[in-house]
């Protein structure tokens, strides 16, 4: 049977999206990525000199949280700009935003070369980083799930999720590389050397956006110039339970990844008695990377092919003995059980991270979607994600042990099981794969 030219066309169209999402928040993630190993590895000791070890690491973890608090302010601006002009303009912006910013932290000098004025633009750069990022994710979600054929948009929304755990993982063997160099060169120059090569793949990232269309959904509202007001606007008046239940919905699928990374390889690599040496863990975190990366996929499958909401008990419930046993296997300073606890506690949050750009997606109408999903995702980074590794810090640093931790960490697996329930329950349609039209 000859396929049609139309339907050969939109799935041709389709694959390209679906394949420019993955290849767009790849970029965008390797750049934000790469920022939280050097915070946990480097920044304390190169922006924040003569500070106490501890001290240094807590302000280096908030320098990290401030890409976090810019990340809504990106949801506003690009969501605006998506909503009303289309969405391949506003990726475009985010994409050489976010290049131009890691390059510059790259070059900044330290420190010791000029003073407070290190630290300050650090904080600069990394609020440029958090607007950037915050307008790109929604943007690349919309561009794979609203190309996508009828009953596919939650395995295509999968694509764009692929790309956070395939830049984390990149960023990690990125810094797994330069931190073989002697600690004196890594500290003078070998860690800015992932943060400038980073200027390459965003031309990459470029030429792949450049070449796509807009999505057919909205190029129907732009063709009938049908707005809605201000779009925030709509979607705090309109929908603020959807704003609320979203939000926390996100919760597991983004501020576990900083739990069991970025916080993990501070607390086993610092102290006066290290679990292990920057390298031993730097592969330990990657080789969990590469299960997410092999194993989210699967969750976009069970959750197209079952009941939703019984697919996101099965994909998150195991987390509550994943995450214990991720510190209980760290803590014996063995690689293999340090890699075993890493990769099954990746596993669960991993699954449902690949569900829930679909979920999202299909709680808000076309003309405000952009502005709704980076909403939701970009306060959740800002409340728990960006949060994360500064409180797991404070909780060890005031308690002095690791359990009060696995207990935030468990807290958020049981608010993100308590919002995405009901947030499924009020999408009108059986399934976020489908087109849909939101609860009101």
């Amino acid at each position: 049977m000859v396929e049609h030219p139309a339907a050969s066309r939109m799935s041709r169209d389709a694959r390209r999206a679906g394949l420019s999402a993955f290849a767009g928040t790849t970029l965008e993630w390797f750049d934000f990525y790469i920022y939280g190993s050097a915070a946990a590895l480097v920044f304390g000791e190169v922006f924040f000199a003569g500070a106490p070890a501890a001290v240094g690491v807590l302000a280096s973890f908030g320098t990290f949280w401030v890409g976090f608090l810019a990340r809504p302010l990106g949801g506003l601006v690009f969501g605006h700009l998506g909503d009303r002009h289309g969405r391949k303009s506003a990726l475009i912006v985010t994409l050489a935003m976010m290049g131009a910013a890691t390059v510059a932290i790259g070059l900044l000098p330290g420190y010791a070369q000029i003073g407070a004025a290190a630290p300050v633009l650090l904080v600069v750069l990394r609020m440029v980083q958090g607007v950037a990022v915050g307008g790109e994710w929604g943007g690349a979600v919309l561009i794979a799930t609203e190309h996508a054929p009828p009953g596919k948009r939650l395995l295509y929304g999968a694509f764009a999720q692929q790309g956070s755990p395939v830049g984390n993982l990149l960023a990690t063997l990125a810094f797994l590389a330069v931190a073989q160099l002697p600690d004196e060169d890594f500290l003078a120059w070998g860690w800015r050397v992932p943060f400038l090569a980073s200027a390459v793949l965003v031309v990459v990232g470029l030429f792949v956006r450049l070449r796509l269309g807009e999505t057919p959904e909205m190029a129907r509202l732009l063709e009938q110039r049908k707005a809605t007001g201000l779009p925030a606007k709509v979607v705090l008046t309109r929908y603020p339970g959807l704003l609320a239940l979203g939000t926390c919905a996100c919760i597991a699928g983004v501020a576990l990844t900083y739990v069991k990374s970025t916080f993990a390889l501070s607390w086993a690599t610092g102290g006066d008695a290290p679990l292990f040496d920057r390298s031993t863990f730097l592969v330990v975190v990657a080789i969990a990377l590469a299960v997410q990366v092999v194993g989210q996929p699967f969750g976009a499958v069970l959750g197209s092919r079952v009941n939703l909401r019984r697919a996101v008990f099965w994909m998150l419930l195991p987390e509550v003995v994943f995450l214990p046993l991720l510190f209980v296997l760290v803590h014996t300073g063995s690689f293999w059980w340090a890699t075993v606890g890493m990769a099954l506690a990746t596993v669960p949050h991993a699954m449902y991270y690949a569900v829930m750009a679909g979920v999202l997606s299909a709680a808000f109408p076309t003309e405000v979607r952009y502005t709704g999903i980076s909403l939701c995702y970009q306060l959740c980074a800002t409340l728990f994600s960006g949060t994360a590794p500064f409180f797991c810090q404070l909780l060890l640093t005031t308690t002095g042990t690791i359990w009060s931790v696995v207990g935030l960490g468990l807290l958020y697996v049981a608010i993100t099981l308590s919002a995405v329930v009901p947030l499924l329950r009020r999408t009108t349609t059986p399934h976020p794969s489908a087109a849909r039209a939101p609860a009101q």
